[in-house]
């Protein structure tokens, strides 16, 4: 049962590790150059590394080529590797799948060293320190665990090294090229805006301060509200009642509901007791303008439109080093 719980484990991380050779790691924003996100790799391999006892295997004395992509070999090891830990994760595309994945990590790591980009052993040596840190093992336990399973290290290594190294390709190749117009932005945003979210505020927070109990006598402060002037005033009449200004917001930049519920409201409102961490929360309307602002949306739709187009990108640009590498399988 346990062995079998390691496998469906196993099988979303690994191919989460397959599915990111083509993909930006992260956000566009958050790129993390060769060394990669190792907090994804952390993920991925832990659960390997408690799975990979399972295994029962003996690697052969001697090595076999099976293809060659632009003269580089690949092994029958490699795919026998390969092809155990596919198995681990019930894989069914089995030893075509395995020889897949390595032609394809071969394409990467030949456009890494075209472009001069190398990843060092100290780089894959973090991420298996980092791995070994997140199992709780030292790095020479976790070289034993892959003994004991009878899978090489380099193995996992090469896993690694090709994965850092297509990351840093995409960087350099690929994230410059991605750009996404404002007069695209512009039209998608106004789309998504609401008849709510039209609206810029000038606001005051009434925070009563401490817990939900507090809403009654929040709502006696709202019966008597007459307006931003008088609000610190009213709120000497309570006990530890804060009253804070917040400074202008557009309605983007608020929760949907609360957006929805200050439109309905005219300059001297105040939105109904609501309760936050700090205590029982009211918004008061000091200033209320017409504005459509789709700067805060616009950045949201920035990050994704362009996590999208990266992906799109990146895969586009792994097909056509595919379509042109000479791949021969024996």
């Amino acid at each position: 049962m346990i062995e079998k719980r390691h496998n469906r484990i196993l099988a979303v991380f690994l191919a989460q590790l397959t599915a990111s050779s083509g993909r930006r790691i992260e956000s566009v924003n958050r790129m993390s150059g060769p060394n990669m996100n190792f907090a994804v790799l952390r993920r991925i391999t832990g659960a390997l590394f408690i799975a990979i006892l399972a295994l029962a295997s003996v690697t052969p004395a001697s090595a076999a080529t099976v293809a060659t992509v632009n003269g580089e070999p690949i092994t029958d090891v490699q795919v026998d590797q390969r092809l155990r830990l596919f198995r681990m994760e019930g894989n069914n595309t089995g030893r075509n799948g395995a020889m897949e994945q390595l032609i394809t990590e071969a394409i990467q790591l030949q456009e890494a060293a075209r472009l001069g980009i190398s990843v060092s052993n100290a780089q894959v040596d973090s991420a298996l320190l980092q791995i070994a840190r997140n199992l709780g093992v030292s790095r020479d336990r976790l070289q034993a665990m892959l003994r004991e399973g009878g899978v090489s290290s380099d193995t996992l290594q090469n896993r690694l090294k090709a994965a850092i190294a297509w990351n840093a390709v995409a960087e350099q190749a690929i994230m410059p090229s991605v750009q996404i117009s404002d007069l695209e932005l512009d039209q998608r945003a106004a789309q998504q805006i609401a008849d709510y979210q039209t609206f810029d505020y000038i606001l005051k927070e009434v925070v009563f301060v401490g817990g939900g109990g507090r809403s009654g006598q929040a709502n006696n402060y709202r019966s008597n509200f007459a307006g931003c002037d008088s609000a610190v005033e009213l709120s000497l009449a309570f006990n530890d009642v804060a009253v804070v200004d917040i400074g202008r917001r557009h309605a983007t930049q608020l929760p949907d509901a609360l957006a929805k519920e200050l439109a309905g409201l005219n300059v001297g409102g105040i939105s109904k007791p609501r309760v936050v961490e700090s205590g029982v929360s009211m918004l008061a309307i000091c200033e209320k303008v017409q504005a459509n602002d789709l700067t805060f949306v616009k950045g949201g739709l920035r990050e994704e439109a362009g996590s999208d187009a990266y992906k799109r990108e990146v895969e586009a640009y792994l097909k056509r080093l595919r379509d042109q590498a000479k791949i021969i399988r024996n």
